[in-house]
């Protein structure tokens, strides 16, 4: 395991920052440019020019989740492919599948495009999250975690940001936005490639799927996750453009904030795990959740204006941000060559309610919006029942309440 966070003093910025650490930073933000241009203009794009419904938007977010069901197979990869150089190669895909998202503005176009970048996306994701595992320091990885996180943060702000500057005040294209996007983020991945050194992972890692009944607890909080993020993803913004008719600049405006709350908010949720330990920040994440997720569906018979739901949707986001304590506690309870394996594993579970969940929701929705957030709040409240689970101290051989160390 390489020791980063020891080796910060010792270095000038320039070269700490053309370090592992240094890398994880710079792929963290180059991957939020392009995914966050890509959600900023959807909904108004499906909406204007593809005419897209509820079932539309269903039908999308489920081909969307398809690569990341399929993530399983990047354990086959990593032997052709280490991680670090996987990342670079799946933000080049995802770059550019959003730069050429404008110039398909038709059912099977935009299917075909949601499916390329998702598979960049999700490639990414599950490389970058084994090679933090196993670089970072179990002590200080809820700190440094949660720093990723801000600065992931940090460029969706500055994304959102200039695309809501730039509705407001230019006359600027679909197709011209997301070809800025997608290519901002595959220079980044270049840049990435030419100057940071591949760097050596020291733990041999399982080269063929791994699924332990030590893990299970993590597996059912990894599924129950990827169904609740599912409704927050797709329905959740889907109703501020949907009902309240907000507009480009005003969606971009809103999760401006978000991410803005989101920079400062990440730190402390690495901080806090450090305190309060996984367990604890688990079980506040989901009970957060299930009172968000009820509010969604009071807005509907109680017709509330839009900035109560824009204010649940930011709060709503806040709690996504502790998601950070799943991954901390699969660092602890995981052996180290298991962390790839069960990493892509995770991501295969976290997707099985995602491929056909939106779609199907997507009908629930033509017949009544507050049906899909009440089943949210329902998901929600069964992860919080099995948080209490986690134990207060999670290791190997002590990864439930139930284990006998």
């Amino acid at each position: 395991m390489l020791n980063i966070s020891s080796e910060f003093s010792k270095k000038t910025f320039g070269n700490y920052f053309r370090s592992p650490i240094g890398f994880l930073i710079l792929v963290s933000i180059a991957m939020p440019i392009a995914m966050s241009g890509w959600l900023a203009l959807l909904n108004n794009f499906v909406v204007e020019k593809a005419n897209f419904s509820g079932t539309g938007i269903g039908w999308l977010h489920t081909v969307r989740e398809i690569p990341g069901f399929l993530t399983l197979t990047i354990v086959f990869v990593f032997p052709i492919i280490r991680e670090q150089r996987l990342i670079i190669l799946s933000l080049i895909l995802l770059g550019g599948a959003v730069a050429v998202v404008g110039h398909f503005p038709f059912f099977a176009g935009l299917m075909i495009t949601t499916l390329f970048s998702s598979i960049g996306f999700h490639y990414f994701e599950a490389a970058q999250q084994t090679l933090q595992l196993q670089w970072l320091d179990k002590k200080k990885a809820p700190q440094i975690l949660g720093w990723l996180l801000a600065a992931s943060s940090g460029a969706s702000l500055i994304t959102f940001g200039a695309i809501a500057v730039i509705y407001s005040y230019f006359d600027i294209t679909y197709k011209q936005m997301y070809v800025c996007c997608g290519t901002i983020t595959i220079l980044i991945a270049i840049i990435s490639f030419i100057f940071w050194p591949k760097y050596p992972v020291k733990t041999h890692k399982t080269k063929k799927v791994v699924i332990k009944k030590a893990y299970l607890l993590y597996y059912i909080l990894q599924f129950i996750c990827g169904a609740r993020r599912q409704i927050f993803t797709v329905f959740a913004a889907f109703m501020l453009v949907e009902k309240f008719g907000l507009e480009i600049h005003q969606v971009s405006w809103l999760l401006l904030l978000n991410f803005s709350i989101n920079l400062l908010f990440g730190p402390f949720v690495g901080w806090l795990i450090g305190r309060i330990g996984e367990k604890w920040t688990l079980i506040t994440e989901y009970s957060g959740l299930s009172i968000v997720f009820f509010a969604y569906s009071l807005i509907y018979f109680l017709d509330w204006p839009a900035w109560v739901a824009a204010a649940l949707y930011i709060i709503d986001h806040l709690f996504y941000a502790m998601m950070i304590a799943q991954k901390t506690y699969l660092q602890k309870i995981a052996l180290k060559e298991d962390l790839a394996s069960t990493t892509a594993v995770a991501f295969t579970i976290n997707h099985i309610a995602a491929v056909f969940l939106p779609v199907i929701l997507g009908y629930v929705w033509i017949i009544s919006p507050p049906i899909v957030f009440i089943l949210a709040t329902f998901l929600a409240l069964s992860s919080l029942l099995i948080s209490f689970a986690v134990p207060q101290n999670p290791s190997p051989g002590n990864e439930t309440i139930f284990s006998k160390t």
